[in-house]
């Protein structure tokens, strides 16, 4: 085996070039192919993150203004949600899961002689779920259902608006002023702010008590289950807007009297290009990889074909056809596995040394208050489709170093020797 080894290196030193052309195409197939897996996965990665800062299965609905007459009620009529609208989504929609009323306003929230303007939310229980609101362990806790039927005075805060008020000091169990009236701090949300800038929250039905005597308001967010198509979701929408429109007295073909964004609706479109994207890369990794398989083969059929009077040589001081044939396989896999090897660690290495960046280049961003969209984030690849490609092309070598070696070996060896 030694010997075998050693006349295979021999054989390899002897023709660099071959070997070189040989190595080229495997490892560039190879690279290639993850170079292009890292890149549909970096750019997956960073649209994931973007949905994954809320429940992707959300369901916002905000009221507008009919621009159409209904049932002898002119158009330009205001339309507004009350507690039954929040009860009839619980209880009839099917597929609802998570729901929270959310009543807006801008109160001045003050501690001591720290004060600010920010947006307050009144908000129910679900609606931490729903925006998953990150409230860690030693910084409270969210408003509960306790809250919500006794009404309490409570209020959790955004990181910023602690930061501001209390500066060095702890908020919680503190009492704050929000506009005339006074709140306990019972958590702090430390998730990344988005849009809207820093909101403090308190319960929907203290909200409604305080600072909203009608009772009525804009917009309720609430999950979903079982939508997994573009159909479906469809489907859902229309009969929301259907059931809505019954309760509210407008036309449900009317799109201004109630706005409808379904996340779970562009979640699914997402998956489904993001599905497109794949298959696309797959295709040309594949593509990559044959045209690296093409190169191997002619290679190995040149070098045969070159080696046609050796192996006649061979046989005439009586190798075996076998032992031919497993020289040339042997120095086809050691190739092939050689240089597939290279080209992983390359193509590896690139898409790891581009995350590393990535990841630097964020850490030393200075901190924003405006919110951060991701576009591409840690395109790596699994090993495993690195390791599967590389164990295809050796398998290929294989192929086409035993396929003309074959050919090769059942030439009588007095005709092989007169090759030149």
């Amino acid at each position: 085996m030694i010997d075998q080894f050693q006349e295979i290196y021999d054989t390899l030193k002897k023709n660099k070039l071959r070997t070189a052309l040989t190595g080229l195409s495997v490892s560039w197939g190879i690279f290639i192919l993850i170079v292009l897996l890292g890149a549909g996965n970096g750019l997956k990665n960073g649209v994931m993150q973007n949905f994954s800062s809320r429940a992707v299965n959300r369901i916002n609905l905000w009221s507008g203004t009919t621009s159409m007459p209904y049932k002898g009620l002119k158009s330009g009529r205001q339309t507004m949600f009350t507690d039954g609208e929040v009860s009839a989504i619980h209880n009839q929609v099917e597929e609802s899961h998570l729901i929270s009323a959310r009543y807006n306003t801008t109160q001045t929230i003050s501690y001591g002689t720290e004060y600010g303007s920010y947006g307050l939310s009144g908000v129910m229980p679900d609606y931490s779920n729903i925006e998953k609101l990150i409230i860690p362990p030693g910084k409270g806790r969210f408003i509960n259902a306790l809250d919500m039927k006794e009404k309490n005075k409570v209020i959790v805060l955004d990181q910023k608006i602690a930061d501001v008020l209390f500066k060095n000091e702890p908020p919680l169990g503190k009492q704050v002023k929000v506009g005339q009236v006074m709140f306990k701090v019972v958590g702090i949300n430390t998730k990344k702010e988005q849009f809207g800038g820093s909101n403090a929250y308190i319960p929907f039905s203290t909200a409604q008590a305080i600072y909203n005597p009608q009772r009525k308001f804009w917009q309720i967010t609430f999950t979903v289950d079982g939508l997994t198509t573009k159909a479906q979701n469809d489907r859902f929408n229309e009969s929301l807007r259907g059931m809505m429109g019954q309760r509210l007295n407008f036309n449900p073909d009317d799109k201004q009297a109630l706005y409808i964004n379904n996340a779970q609706e562009d979640y699914v479109e997402t998956i489904k290009i993001f599905g497109g994207i794949t298959f696309f890369v797959t295709i040309i990794g594949i593509l990559t990889l044959i045209a690296g398989i093409v190169g191997v083969s002619n290679i190995m059929l040149v070098s045969v074909k070159e080696r046609t009077r050796e192996i006649g040589i061979r046989k005439a001081i009586g190798a075996t056809p076998m032992a031919i044939l497993k020289t040339i396989i042997l120095e086809s896999i050691i190739i092939t596995t050689l240089f597939g090897y290279i080209g992983m660690m390359l193509g590896i290495g690139l898409t790891e040394l581009i995350n590393f960046f990535m990841v630097q280049a964020a850490n030393g961003r200075p901190v924003s208050d405006e919110p951060q969209m991701s576009v591409f984030t840690n395109p790596t690849v699994d090993l495993g489709y690195a390791v599967f490609a590389t164990v295809i092309l050796i398998i290929a070598g294989v192929i086409a170093g035993y396929l003309p070696a074959r050919k090769a070996v059942r030439v009588q060896p007095i005709e092989a020797m007169r090759q030149e």
